[in-house]
């Protein structure tokens, strides 16, 4: 039998969060199973590939034997120590998908909406368009911008999530059919190892296709409201009755919850 998988977000997921003083030691019985199973650790984030070699160091997080940043448009494989690198088979896949129009060209579109704030440059990406916007209008624009793209014929979709505590809104524009979910999909296939054996947890909207992909799931407890309830409805949907669990505990503290109902750690 091949060997378990855990795939997780970050913010708001597996890194402990400071109202939650559970999550630290909870943190440390996690990375203690893991390693006990051998597992394959995969981070599965929106971060930006440094951002998340210096989170590994600051939260004393597991390292992971693979990275899917930047929203699902880059994969890194462990090379030692805190090397990571690309996987070139998955870039050039999303070049194909966007040539016809260039990430910048789609970046000058977009330049003047009123509330559409870019995101500092190191968390744009090769295939990566990132903004923030109010939480209160974060709707309205992904609605707004989705018709222009409609109307440009640009190979893009938008993914919206809301940071950890709501306060504030992200847009992201990405190849048309990528998403975390589609990374993640790419990896199995890569290595050729069994989804079955694979759980994915997460807390905001971007970590819903991967929710809903099909892959035994955790929606840990302090994920956004809305989140839960489109998890669920999609799994019941497609009649699956024991790939999902809502986490009653937060952050790193239900990724450890949710590992133990799925009988991840034996």
């Amino acid at each position: 039998m091949s060997k378990p998988v855990l795939a997780t977000d970050l913010d708001g997921t597996l890194i402990p969060m400071g109202e939650y003083p559970e999550n630290v030691t909870d943190l440390q019985e996690l990375k203690t199973r893991l390693r006990e199973q051998e597992a394959t650790v995969i981070f599965v984030t929106g971060r930006f590939l440094e951002s998340i070699q210096a989170a590994i160091g600051e939260f004393d997080l597991p390292v992971p034997d693979w990275i899917i940043a930047d929203v699902g448009t880059s994969i890194y494989e462990h090379r030692g120590d805190l090397k990571y690198e690309p996987l070139s088979s998955y870039q050039d896949y999303q070049a194909e998908i966007t040539e016809p129009f260039p990430i910048a060209k789609l970046r000058e579109e977009l330049a003047e909406i009123p509330g559409l704030l870019p995101q500092e440059e190191e968390k744009q990406g090769r295939f990566k368009l990132s903004y923030y916007a109010p939480a209160d209008q974060l709707d309205a624009l992904a609605a707004q911008t989705a018709k222009i793209v409609k109307q440009l014929a640009a190979p893009y979709s938008i993914i919206q999530s809301l940071d950890p505590h709501g306060e504030e809104g992200f847009l992201d524009f990405l190849p048309r059919s990528i998403s975390k979910a589609h990374a993640l999909n790419f990896w199995h296939e890569h290595v050729d190892r069994d989804p079955e054996r694979t759980v994915f947890s997460g807390d905001s909207g971007n970590d819903l296709a991967a929710l809903t992909a099909g892959y035994r799931s955790i929606v840990v407890g302090n994920a956004e409201a809305k989140l839960a309830d489109k998890v669920q409805a999609a799994h019941t949907e497609a009649g699956w009755t024991d790939r999902l669990h809502l986490a009653e505990r937060a952050a790193t503290s239900g990724v450890l919850e949710g590992c133990h109902r799925f009988g991840m750690f034996g």
